[in-house]
């Protein structure tokens, strides 16, 4: 084995450190410091080369030999994968294209993040970003497509339009299709969402643990797969806990922020005799358009109402009080998209699988046992995970649980931990 030493990384801000660590490995054997088939020198002496600890060196090797770079070797150590330079051969040169839904915003916190992940999986692949104007690739020159948090109504609807027929035959020469952030099931179309579902659960579970019975659920558009799935989890959830279901606790929004006049609907329910102690806000936006409801009305949070959201923001934790939130692992969400896709562009004939990874509960502030004074010198208030640990420090080191889905079938995988 070679003695070469890799240069200590730089933390960079933003990113997780155990990412820095992988694309340095990753470099090292693209520009042939490890050869196909060498051996890498330990975890140890990689993390002191590199300057960083043995778990993240652990996670960053992990996340490799999933991909397909290395491979290991029981009680050998780990290789360079001696198949790596021929998969990179078949994704080098590929376009993927890219659909958003045209009431999308790539500034906010949930597209913005799984954008990330999809720039960081293709850079992994070797592959180019094409952003799809209205979803379709008029010159056809993607050789598949990623579609981000779809209506279901666009996978209706081919991205490409010459020589396209509705029928089977037109149907499977299409280009593979690969769903990010929405479960809907269409034959042939792979899926890599958050368990909405379990978001939902998580919620009720917490604010039911502090005793909440009157739980207000605020949604948003039912166009869009995990705001229904959020939805059907919250009820649920209700149901099984036995918690107050009135109709009156159920707050549907047209969109992903409240109009004004859903805004003065819900300082309504806030200001009434019978409001509810605890708000389940479906989204960021809905979190904050909660909080700026409850001043209004005259309501503290969380003395008079607890709030919980999705999508842990980095605001989150600036807000007053900072922001209870369902953390999803969205960054992870976008590049397990690309690879998904890149397995049906090696093997057009793989099963199609549903992925569904986990959110973390990020308990912070904004909830607080039912009619009393918050404790401030509590830890959640400077964000605690369900486990104890601190979260605030780096949104992208979540370890998401991976539920794969293959002809209807769960396995459950967990990525390694740094």
């Amino acid at each position: 084995m070679k003695s070469v030493a890799l240069k200590p990384i730089h933390p960079e801000p933003g990113r997780p450190l155990y990412v820095c660590v992988k694309e340095a490995v990753r470099e090292a054997i693209d520009l042939q410091v490890y050869a196909v088939g060498e051996r890498l020198p330990s975890t140890k002496a990689l993390a002191e080369q590199l300057g960083v600890s043995l778990v993240t060196v652990h996670r960053a090797l992990q996340e490799l030999v999933g991909q397909g770079v290395l491979r290991r070797g029981q009680g050998r150590g780990t290789f360079v994968h001696e198949a790596y330079l021929e998969r990179a051969a078949v994704t080098e040169g590929l376009r993927f294209g890219l659909v958003f839904h045209g009431e999308c915003s790539l500034a906010d916190a949930y597209h913005g993040q799984v954008l990330e992940g999809v720039r960081r999986g293709a850079a992994e692949a070797g592959g180019d970003l094409v952003l799809l104007r209205f979803g379709e690739d008029w010159r056809n020159e993607c050789h598949g497509y990623l579609y981000v948090n779809p209506f279901v109504d666009q996978l209706s609807k081919p991205p490409r339009f010459t020589g396209f027929r509705p029928d089977e035959a037109s149907i499977a020469k299409l280009p593979p299709i690969v769903v990010v952030g929405a479960s809907w099931e269409r034959p042939g179309i792979q899926t890599v969402d958050t368990d909405n579902l379990d978001i939902s659960r998580q919620a009720v579970a917490h604010l039911a643990s502090l005793g909440h019975r009157r739980i207000a659920y605020i949604g948003g558009d039912d166009r869009i797969s995990n705001s229904g799935d959020r939805f059907r989890g919250f009820r649920a959830a209700i149901a099984e806990r036995r918690l107050d279901s009135d109709a009156d606790l159920i707050f549907p929004a047209k969109g992903w922020k409240l109009e004004r006049t859903e805004g003065e609907r819900l300082v309504a329910l806030l200001s009434s005799v019978h409001r509810p102690t605890a708000v389940f806000a479906g989204g960021f936006t809905l979190a904050l358009d909660t909080y700026e409801a409850a001043r209004t009305a005259g309501v503290r949070i969380p003395d008079d109402l607890s709030v919980v959201g999705v999508d842990d923001a980095r605001t989150a934790s600036y807000l007053s009080p900072p922001l209870t939130a369902l953390r999803q692992p969205l960054i992870d969400m976008g590049s397990t998209a690309v690879r998904r896709l890149v397995e049906l562009l090696r093997d057009p004939s793989r099963t199609a699988t549903h992925t569904l990874l986990r959110a973390q509960l990020i308990v912070r502030g904004s909830t607080s046992r039912p009619g009393l004074p918050a404790d401030r010198s509590h830890p959640a208030h400077s964000g605690t995970a369900l486990n104890g640990h601190p979260q605030d420090s780096d949104a992208g080191d979540a370890e998401p649980a991976v539920h794969v889905t293959t002809k209807g079938v769960p396995a459950t995988r967990h990525f390694a931990g740094a």
